[in-house]
């Protein structure tokens, strides 16, 4: 070691500070270096979505169950239609429950492309579905809490998850 760099390190040490290299020009931080390896290639959707989408397309396929049910056989739930919170007839409800099922899992197959207009719609569309559900609740009550609890964790995995997604589209 030469005398200049022998005092320069005794000076380092004396004031507690090190020399930092120069950087190159035209390299990244080592930071953005690690950053860019958890980014998601354009059209890839990550696991959340993929998630949500899958829960919002199983809720939508429920959907359709109990709208042909209602439609084809009315006499399959526990109250008949006078006990229901609305006093309309069943196959009004099936083909309520129908329509939301398919925009569901319309919804719920965008989401799985990234689009910005399923992720409103699928949170939208969970929103009206616990709605509706709850007032189908006296008809078949196991079976409306169960959709309930998808329309909420779909909710949950949109909202959360789906801003990852690259939706930006």
């Amino acid at each position: 070691m030469s005398e200049t760099s022998q005092a320069r390190s005794r000076a380092q040490e004396a004031t507690g500070t090190e020399r930092v290299p120069p950087q190159r020009a035209g390299a990244e931080p080592e930071y953005r270096q690690r950053a860019d390896e958890y980014t998601q290639p354009y059209g890839q959707v990550p696991g959340g979505t993929v998630f949500a989408s899958t829960v919002l397309v199983l809720a939508g396929a429920f959907h359709i169950i109990v709208g042909l049910t209602a439609i084809f056989n009315s006499d399959f739930y526990v109250v008949t239609e006078s006990g229901l919170a609305l006093n309309v007839d069943f196959a009004a409800w099936g083909w309520v429950h129908f329509g939301l099922g398919i925009v569901a899992v319309a919804a719920g197959l965008g989401l799985l492309t990234g689009q910005m207009w399923a992720r409103v719609t699928g949170i939208a569309m969970a929103a009206v579905s616990a709605v509706v559900s709850l007032a189908f609740i006296p008809a078949y009550p196991l079976w409306a809490l169960v959709v309930i609890a998808l329309d909420i964790v779909v909710i949950y995995a949109i909202a959360v998850h789906g801003s990852r997604a690259g939706a930006t589209r």
